[in-house]
């Protein structure tokens, strides 16, 4: 884990930067079994209280500097939001202080949509062993 300035992250982004920050679901699904990433809710308390996905761990966006020592160096950092405009936020931050970060580009409203009935079921119990 190095730390980053943005302006050397910014003169070093290229295709493969764009395409290695972002992460979809079914592969997110499969490294967070596989205890390989650690999920990071970056929303407000507020929408916390309001709603919840069952996995990852919660640390909003403003109390992120505050609590990076929560955070697994050896594990992907992955970021998620609703949609993923603040999870990008998180995961640059994340980036610029030395950690190997991903946003989920499809959001926990993609979570929310695949995650139902049986698929839900069948994913828990794959946890739960």
């Amino acid at each position: 884990m190095q730390a980053n300035d943005f302006d050397s992250y910014l003169r070093s982004f290229d295709y493969d930067e764009r395409v290695a920050m972002k992460i979809q679901l079914p592969e997110l699904l499969k490294l967070y079994a596989a205890d390989k990433v650690q999920l990071i809710d970056i929303r407000f308390h507020e929408e916390y209280r309001a709603w919840q996905v069952g996995i990852g761990q919660h640390i909003p966006l403003n109390e992120l500097p505050d609590r990076l020592g929560e955070l697994d160096p050896a594990k992907t950092i992955v970021t998620m939001c609703p949609h993923y405009d603040r999870a990008e936020i998180a995961r640059l931050y994340l980036t610029l202080k030395g950690y190997h970060s991903r946003y989920l580009t499809d959001g926990m409203l993609g979570i929310v949509n695949h995650l139902r009935g049986d698929t839900a079921r069948d994913y828990m119990a794959l946890l739960d062993n």
